[in-house]
């Protein structure tokens, strides 16, 4: 009688592990439901739990925040089916990105393969690219007045940290006499008919097109090929050193770039604040 209560007690213990494993696995199942829940839906497309986790641990924003920020994508992402982008405006812009970077449309499409990027992928995403420039074209920029000198002084004066330069630029310059040269050189590095120099040139006394080139490149980085008149250059930008306050005049039309940003960035901002008023935005979680 001793013995058969051990066995049953024995089987009483192993059923109860049994039990808890599966309690266990059943929650760890509902808590992996919860974290691929579908959170709200926006005029039709899903905003999922994980994706405002995601959001708040990439952006270090609060939950909120995060929400906010996915409404508007998904409010974009309604916006932009409706803009139409042809194969032919597609193709343009693969030639002026090809062009730019001295390559030819074959040439690029090698090196996207060989990156494992497929054609049809990269183009699609021109497609969205060109799509999100007309949005922002259509739906920002053209509601934007022109801004009077005041407004622009103004902006100066309360933003002067965003208008100082470096004082010198240290570059490596690799300059061609001709265009074929350069697109020889950017293919393999070959520096035949190629003159290499390093040269240290005051921020004051650059072209302004070329310094806005300059200061947009990486340090390490390289300009695409400018064409100069009877050569073709590249500068490889290797230092920023010192510091030097542009005065409004000569920052104004950099001021004017800033001041357009800033203004852009709100009315973008009021766009989709005003469409959300009327999205049909359905709450299916907290």
């Amino acid at each position: 009688m001793t013995r058969c209560s051990a066995e049953v007690r024995k089987v009483g213990k192993q059923m109860k592990k049994t039990v808890v494993a599966a309690l266990l696995l059943f929650t760890m199942m509902l808590e992996a439901k919860v974290v691929d829940a579908i959170a709200m839906i926006v005029e039709g497309e899903p905003v999922t739990t994980a994706e405002i986790a995601a959001v708040q641990r990439q952006y270090r924003v609060p939950k909120q925040e995060a929400v906010n920020l996915l409404v508007r994508d998904r409010l974009q992402k309604v916006a932009l089916k409706a803009i139409p982008v042809s194969e032919k405006e597609i193709d343009q812009k693969i030639n002026e990105i090809a062009a730019k970077n001295g390559i030819s449309v074959a040439k690029m499409q090698q090196i996207l393969k060989s990156r494992g990027t497929a054609w049809s992928q990269y183009r699609e995403s021109i497609r969205n690219g060109l799509k999100k420039e007309k949005f922002f074209n259509e739906k920002v920029v053209a509601n934007i007045p022109a801004p009077s000198n005041d407004e622009l002084k103004l902006y100066y004066t309360h933003h002067q940290k965003e208008f100082v330069l470096p004082a010198t630029i240290r570059m490596r310059e690799f300059s061609a006499a001709t265009k074929e040269t350069m697109q020889r050189f950017l293919r393999n590095q070959s520096t035949k008919g190629i003159k290499v120099r390093t040269v240290t040139k005051k921020t004051k006394e650059i072209n302004p097109a070329l310094l806005s080139a300059l200061l947009k490149t990486p340090i390490g980085g390289a300009t695409p090929p400018l064409n100069a008149g009877s050569r073709h250059i590249i500068y490889q930008v290797l230092a920023r050193e010192g510091k030097v306050q542009m005065s409004y005049d000569a920052a104004k039309s950099a001021v004017e770039s800033a001041w357009r940003r800033s203004q852009q960035n709100k009315a973008l901002k009021d766009y989709f604040e005003k469409l959300r008023t009327r999205a049909d935005v359905q709450i299916l979680r907290h």
